[in-house]
């Protein structure tokens, strides 16, 4: 099998988070190869490509380049910034679908994004400080995306623990905590938007989790209408015809309260004595209803 077999194959059997950081590494390498080709044979031209797809804070431009809301959270432009970002969602997303399931992460990188660009456009078009560069400011990355994961999963298990070279062992709330101080600190740094965008990000993350652990979704909508689409573009399987006896209603929710009261008594104990208090049984309850979920 060639490369190009291997990352299909590894693109259609991948998670959501895998096809995430896929379609991110391929547009960065699409958007540069481009650009190159632009520096090559027209390197007196002026290389536009990168405008037209980022976030402007300018209200008119986003009218003529409504796309940009959605666009700017899969570009990046340089080698780091690409890397730091795809570094943060493998480890955070591996973490977020031990508990919760891929449509919601899907939901909260797209919201997310989104809550992160009006946040930036809200703010530059609201504070003086910002009232001159507005016609030339511009975003684009995921690190919105990013945040808005970091954060609602470390206010779902805030004492869960990673493991960072130098420092050791440190909880998730400390982490998510010191990424927003960092984001708010920074606001008045050559950057202002980034960090701006990050804090919309992180403001979405945070909502979203609140709302999930009273068993509510805010992003239930936005993850239907996706799967409907997706829907479209999904080959058609044979039907198989299978016999077997079904359950009634009455045991099928009966089922389902059973396996929701199990959850969120795994969650409560992740919330006040951490992740590695489970035991192995309740730690392959909670990795078996994030896979059917």
């Amino acid at each position: 099998m060639g490369i190009k077999e291997e990352i299909k194959e590894s693109f259609k059997e991948g998670s959501i988070l895998t096809k995430l950081i896929y379609v991110n590494l391929g547009i960065f390498v699409l958007f540069n190869l481009v650009k190159v080709v632009f520096f090559l044979f027209a390197p007196k031209s002026d290389f536009l490509i990168f405008e037209w797809f980022s976030l402007p804070a300018n209200v008119n431009t986003l009218l003529v380049r409504p796309w940009t809301i959605i666009s700017y959270m899969f570009l990046h432009e340089s080698f780091l910034h690409i890397l730091f970002n795809m570094l943060w969602l493998y480890w955070f997303g591996k973490i977020f679908l031990q508990f919760i399931d891929e449509k919601k992460l899907l939901s909260v990188y797209i919201l997310g994004g989104i809550s992160g660009g009006l946040f930036y456009i809200l703010s530059f078009n609201v504070f003086p400080a910002f009232r001159e560069i507005i016609p030339f400011s511009f975003a684009l990355g995921a690190s919105a995306s990013v945040v808005a994961v970091v954060v609602a999963i470390s206010f779902l298990i805030p004492n869960y623990e990673l493991s960072l070279m130098f420092i050791g062992k440190v909880k998730l709330k400390y982490i998510a905590f010191a990424s927003i101080l960092i984001d708010i600190i920074s606001i008045a740094s050559t950057n202002a938007g980034g960090h701006l965008a990050h804090l919309g990000g992180a403001i979405f993350g945070y909502l979203f989790i609140v709302r999930y652990k009273k068993n509510k979704n805010i992003s239930s909508g936005f993850a239907n209408f996706i799967y409907s689409i997706g829907i479209l573009f999904r080959p058609k399987e044979k039907i198989k015809v299978s016999y077997k006896k079904t359950k009634t209603d009455w045991d099928y929710n009966a089922q389902k309260v059973n396996e929701r009261e199990n959850i969120d008594h795994i969650l409560d104990k992740i919330s006040k004595s951490g992740y590695d208090s489970l035991t192995k049984e309740e730690k392959a309850k909670l990795f078996n209803m994030s896979k059917k979920n």
